[in-house]
């Protein structure tokens, strides 16, 4: 007889929860703090990025071409088979670099985004710039 009157006095005390929810209205919306992806800043940032990314496959066929040799470890095998490697090692780069950036801007980090897109900018135009200084 206990069980069945707690049981009972569960189920009202719920019906009860509900009916004093149901009293107080809708729930207003929560504020929306999604952001777009392709804003003018990060369309820059990526073109700005692909540059450099050309630039780098340039300048690192141009290298091998005068005797250098890769000092990436992960790239060498790529860019030794000629433009086709080192077109495709290129494009698995820029895109794991953008797919990175896309998942942080996904979890809403928009601060490590950004910072984590100019880490990548940087870091690119220092190797574009070694390679030209490395073949003047």
């Amino acid at each position: 007889m206990k069980y069945l009157l707690a049981i009972l006095l569960l189920c009202v005390a719920a019906r009860a929860e509900n009916f004093a929810a149901a009293a107080a209205g809708p729930l207003p919306d929560a504020p929306d703090d999604r952001r777009p992806f392709w804003t003018f800043e990060n369309k820059v940032d990526v073109g700005v990025l692909g540059g450099l990314v050309a630039a780098d496959a340039i300048t690192t066929q141009r290298g091998l071409s005068e005797g250098y040799r890769e000092a990436n470890p992960v790239m060498r095998p790529f860019v030794t088979r000629g433009a086709t490697g080192q077109g495709v090692g290129s494009a698995l780069g820029f895109g794991v670099g953008l797919g990175a950036v896309y998942l942080l801007h996904q979890t809403h980090h928009y601060k490590a985004e950004r910072v984590t897109m100019r880490l990548m900018v940087g870091v690119e135009g220092a190797v574009v710039a070694s390679n030209i200084v490395q073949i003047r």
